[in-house]
């Protein structure tokens, strides 16, 4: 390319006449010439960039490489939590509150999920440990402490309750024994049972060097309204990121100080760490069980999260018939141990042939409806519960509930968790037993299509985690005439399979 085309490129197509009518045959030939100079030192300038940026041996590769790592956009640098190592159960501190005198028969509850030498944390009792059951210490359970000297942090603090102060100044007691690498620390009552794999799945989606307060309302709406709707009900966990924690800690004394005149220990958490700037992030796996009586209905129709806790065993009915607290809670903990991701997970689907819906609380329960029923009413719990107290009107509860009915189209055949097991088809398989018969007759509306001869259904699911859960499983029903066993089988729901 000649340079004077090269230059007249660069100008608006309007300028080059102008510009070079006004001038004299020597400007011209001036002009070309300061051109054709800015061109070969331009190539010049070029060649010897590529020369000597191009040697990978030259030190000046690794400035420039440097440089544009330093220009790359912000909305593309790693977030700071996926920078680091994955969470682990080795990243979590447990602090559990409890009594000498109820450690006695609540042991049990800790000893269904705590793994000794694995988990990290302690057991705060209000007196050493006394009785043939208790000592030598169980190594099933987590070791542990005795809270520091109550009556004199009272006289210190002049707080109005004494044991709102042990459960508060409790986190402080924790943090301080300190453990390498400790990025969450999980404060709890010693009447509630944990699922740790949720819990560590759950908590490796935030980054654990900001602060965080994590927790779950009550069930109960007045016991939200009488407290706090932005405060963790802590028996069942409270989680603080370390920093958190570090902070409260910190501030301990001086904030039970300020709040001394506070009979509530949740309340009193929560309004020390509203005053380190933080708020409640609700959890829906977290659960107070701020119920009574017969949890089934409860149990049977969990939220699309993964389940992390349930705490007050001692209030409610055993959960599975037939057997003890402790041992429902080890009967439910052997399904945990082949898939926490599913524990409790609601899958719902239809047999169009017989129009019966099957209803699957993963590692609990399955019911039998024999008709086709929404979804959006099948998820709403069975009240086979009790509020926490009494209330006259409603609400009651923080969630919908549908009534116990006698209506043979609406009440379920239900099934209860019998055994898990890991077939050669590398799947899952949890077995349902039903409980009693139904005795209440058969659904007209659907064609008289009875499902009491069902004893037993099987249901198989992949030995695959689940831990975002953006849509529930769907499944297929398998079913031959007569047989007293069902098969469900678990699969992710295609793009545009719709459930009704």
């Amino acid at each position: 390319i000649e340079p004077h085309e090269y230059m007249l490129t660069i100008f608006p197509s309007s300028s080059p006449p102008s510009i070079l009518s006004n001038m004299s045959t020597c400007d011209k030939s001036k002009l070309i010439s300061i051109s054709k100079t800015m061109l070969i030192l331009g190539l010049v300038l070029y060649l010897s960039f590529i020369i000597f940026f191009g040697d990978s041996n030259c030190p000046s590769s690794e400035l420039l490489s440097s440089f544009r790592l330093k220009r790359t956009p912000f909305s593309s640098q790693p977030n700071v939590a996926k920078s680091k190592s994955s969470t682990n159960i080795n990243h979590l501190l447990f602090g559990l509150l409890g009594s000498q005198k109820a450690w006695h028969h609540r042991k049990s509850y800790i000893e269904s999920w705590w793994r000794p030498n694995i988990t990290k944390g302690y057991l705060l009792l209000d007196v050493p440990p006394q009785g043939d059951d208790l000592i030598p210490w169980s190594l099933n359970s987590p070791p542990y402490k005795i809270s520091d000297d109550v009556p004199k942090l009272v006289n210190e603090t002049k707080h109005v309750d004494a044991t709102v102060l042990r459960l508060v100044h409790g986190i402080m007691e924790v943090f301080r024994e300190g453990h390498e690498g400790v990025r969450w620390v999980v404060m709890g009552d010693d009447d509630s049972i944990f699922f740790v794999d949720n819990m560590v799945d759950i908590l490796a989606q935030y980054d654990h060097t900001k602060y965080y307060y994590f927790g779950g309302h009550s069930e109960f709406i007045l016991s939200n309204y009488w407290f706090s709707f932005n405060q963790a009900f802590g028996g069942a966990g409270i989680i603080l990121s370390y920093p958190l924690a570090k902070a409260l800690a910190r501030d301990m004394m001086s904030c039970l100080k300020r709040y001394a005149y506070l009979n509530a220990a949740d309340r009193t958490t929560m309004t020390c760490i509203a005053d380190i700037g933080v708020n409640l992030s609700p959890l829906q796996g977290i659960h107070q069980i701020d119920l009574r009586g017969d949890l089934s209905g409860f149990l049977s129709s969990h939220p699309k999260s993964l389940l992390m806790s349930l705490h007050h065993f001692d209030m409610v009915d055993p959960i599975f018939p037939s057997m003890d607290r402790a041992q429902s809670i080890f009967h439910l903990q052997n399904a945990a141990q082949y898939d926490q991701s599913r524990m409790l997970q609601q899958t719902i689907c239809h047999h169009r042939s017989k129009s019966w819906t099957f209803s699957v609380s993963w590692g609990y329960s399955a019911h039998i409806y024999e008709k086709i029923m929404p979804r959006s009413w099948i998820q709403r719990p069975i009240e086979t519960f009790k509020p926490w107290q009494k209330s006259p009107n409603p609400p009651r509860y923080m969630f919908d509930v549908r009534s116990t009915s006698g209506d043979p189209c609406e009440a379920p055949h239900v099934f209860f968790f019998k055994s898990v097991e890991r077939t050669p088809r590398n799947e899952i398989l949890t077995t349902y037993t039903r409980a009693w018969p139904r005795g209440i007759g058969t659904c007209l509306y659907a064609g008289n299509h009875s499902a009491e001869y069902v004893s037993e259904i099987h249901v198989y699911s992949p030995a695959i985690k689940r831990i975002q859960i953006d849509r529930c499983e769907c499944c297929d029903i398998v079913h031959k005439d007569g047989s007293n066993k069902a098969e469900v089988k678990y699969r992710e729901c295609k793009e545009d399979e719709i459930i009704a």
